[in-house]
C-alpha cells in the first residue's frame, strides 16, 4: 500500500515485503515509495557469523538498531560491538561492514535515509539467489545503487 509520506501509518510485527539477500531474511517494513524517497526501514535476520563484507554507500546514511543477539560493526576505521538496544549511525561514504558474532540468529533494524537503497536487497534476492554468490553479479548490482563493495 502506497501512503503519503505525511500520512500516519502502523506497520504489523509480521507485515512487510519478505527477501531473502544471500541468506539473510530481510523484511522490508517502510518502502521508500511510501515515505516521498525520504526513507526505508528494514528489518534483518543475520545467522550467526554472517554479514556483508565492507563496502560504502555513495548515497544514502543508514542508522542499525540491534533489537537481538551481537554484531561486530566496522564503521571507518573503528570497530564496535554492538548489543541489544544499540544504536549505530552510518553516514554515506564511509566504509563499513557488519557480522553477528553470536551463536544464534540476531535481529536488527536499518533506516535508509534517503530512501531507495532498499531496491538494492530486492533485485538481489530475485537475481543473485544462486549459492556460492556470484561476488561479481552482486558487485555490478550494488554499483547501479550507488553501493561499492570492497571485495
Amino acid at each position: 500500500m502506497l501512503v503519503n509520506a505525511n500520512e500516519a501509518k502502523i506497520v504489523g510485527a509480521n507485515e512487510g515485503t519478505v527477501w531473502n539477500v544471500l541468506g539473510t531474511d530481510m523484511l522490508c517494513k517502510v518502502r521508500s515509495e511510501e515515505t516521498g524517497g525520504a526513507y526505508a526501514i528494514l528489518e534483518n535476520i543475520v545467522a550467526p557469523q554472517d554479514g556483508p563484507p565492507p563496502h560504502i554507500h555513495n548515497h544514502e546514511d543508514e542508522v542499525f538498531y540491534v533489537v537481538e543477539g551481537e554484531f561486530e560493526i566496522l564503521i571507518g576505521e573503528k570497530t564496535i560491538v554492538a548489543k541489544k538496544g544499540d544504536l549505530a549511525i552510518v553516514p554515506r561514504g564511509t566504509v563499513h561492514a557488519f557480522r553477528n558474532i553470536g551463536t544464534e540468529n540476531a535481529k536488527f533494524w536499518i533506516t535508509v535515509t534517503p530512501g531507495g537503497f532498499e531496491k538494492f536487497f530486492e533485485e538481489v534476492s530475485r537475481d543473485a539467489r544462486e549459492m556460492p554468490p556470484d561476488v561479481e553479479k552482486i558487485k555490478a548490482i550494488g554499483l547501479k545503487y550507488g553501493c561499492e563493495f570492497l571485495v
